[in-house]
């Protein structure tokens, strides 16, 4: 018999409000003429038709961020970058998304803007300097004239945040943003705290559909201690949030076995609003942060207008049915990137092979 917990769409969507529920349905009214004007783009010849559709296009998504900020302004555990700061950062991540979502970003291209969103979304869920006290970080610089140099810096004070927490792995596509995240608390913490793993091999049945999905947690190809994940703060890095399922899943069995976490914290480049919603609904003490919010998912459960399959973009697609093993996966990343995560790559591995 097979060691699979499995999660249901049916459940997932029990926790849904009412309220929520209608949010969702007017969302999917929207993005609907959204896409009738993406037909519109794709077919017309007529250079005045296709003005007035790009018009119709920049207003529907104007009313559809003005709705997700109003959905999420009433949510205090859902955080979206894009909707809390300024316009002139904003526009910075507007511009990251966009390279992301782009169907010309190549593999090396796509791996560097992903850096990058998680050095902006690790400051909106632990840095924000407003809330912290100052630690002082002192180093050496490669300056000895006249005497070796020393400089100053303050940074926030996050060390009873930051090392308190185990990065969870969602395997695959959440590997790599992972390592990111572990990276980023090790610079932010003033001992060089690196992250311990639990690595949860969890999928979707990808030929079901978004209403009748199943999410299936293989324990048999899990590699996670228990006890080593009750009282913490366990903290997702992953790069889409389309369902929640995967997420609630782990979650519900850590509960199941007694695990008590200090919070969840979940960190997305992007996010569904449905699945933001199941999460602050099904999960206590969840956070949900995302660079930015997508309105609504296609019946395959699929992000719209999303950026396809990040794992896939991130990691390559595998050959037929060889799947590649989480150390094949690293060894794959190649030098450049297993150097700069050397301790991340090497908490991994004590993770998978106990050494």
């Amino acid at each position: 018999m097979s060691n699979r917990i499995i999660l249901r769409a049916a459940d997932l969507d029990g926790y849904l409000t009412e309220q929520d529920h209608s949010r969702i349905a007017r969302m999917n009214e929207l993005y609907d003429e959204v896409l009738t004007a993406s037909r519109v783009l794709t077919s017309s010849q007529n250079q005045s038709r296709l003005q007035a559709e790009r018009e119709r296009l920049i207003k529907l998504y104007n009313d559809m961020g003005e709705f997700l900020q109003q959905i999420t302004g009433d949510e205090p555990n859902i955080r979206v970058y894009s909707f809390e700061r300024p316009r002139s950062v904003h526009g910075e991540a507007s511009r990251l998304i966009a390279k992301l979502r782009d169907v010309r970003t190549q593999h090396h291209e796509f791996v560097y803007y992903t850096q990058r969103a998680y050095e902006l979304l690790f400051n909106l869920a632990f840095a924000e300097p407003d809330n912290h006290r100052k630690n002082h970080l002192i180093v050496e610089t490669p300056v000895t004239d006249p005497v070796q140099n020393y400089a100053v810096h303050k940074i926030p004070d996050v060390d009873e945040e930051l090392e308190n927490c185990v990065m969870c792995v969602m395997l695959r596509g959440a590997l790599l943003p992972s390592m990111i995240m572990s990276k980023e608390i090790q610079e932010y913490s003033s001992t060089g705290y690196v992250t311990p793993f639990a690595l949860f091999s969890i999928k979707r049945d990808d030929t079901r559909t978004e209403k009748d999905m199943e999410y299936i947690l293989d324990l048999d190809n899990s590699f996670f201690d228990l006890s080593s994940l009750d009282g913490k703060d366990l903290v997702f890095a992953d790069p889409m949030n389309a369902t929640g399922g995967s997420l609630v899943t782990i979650v519900k069995y850590l509960h199941d076995q007694g695990v008590t976490p200090r919070s969840i914290n979940f960190l997305n480049v992007i996010s569904a609003l449905k699945g933001a919603l199941r999460i602050v609904r099904a999960l206590d003490n969840a956070h949900v942060f995302t660079l930015w919010m997508d309105p609504v998912l296609n019946s395959a459960a699929y992000i719209l207008p999303g950026l396809g399959d990040a794992g896939d973009r991130l990691n390559g697609r595998d050959e037929g049915d060889m799947r590649r093993n989480i150390i094949q996966l690293i060894a794959d990343y190649g030098s450049t990137i297993c150097n700069l995560y050397r301790s991340q790559v090497r908490k991994i591995e004590e993770t998978v092979l106990q050494l």
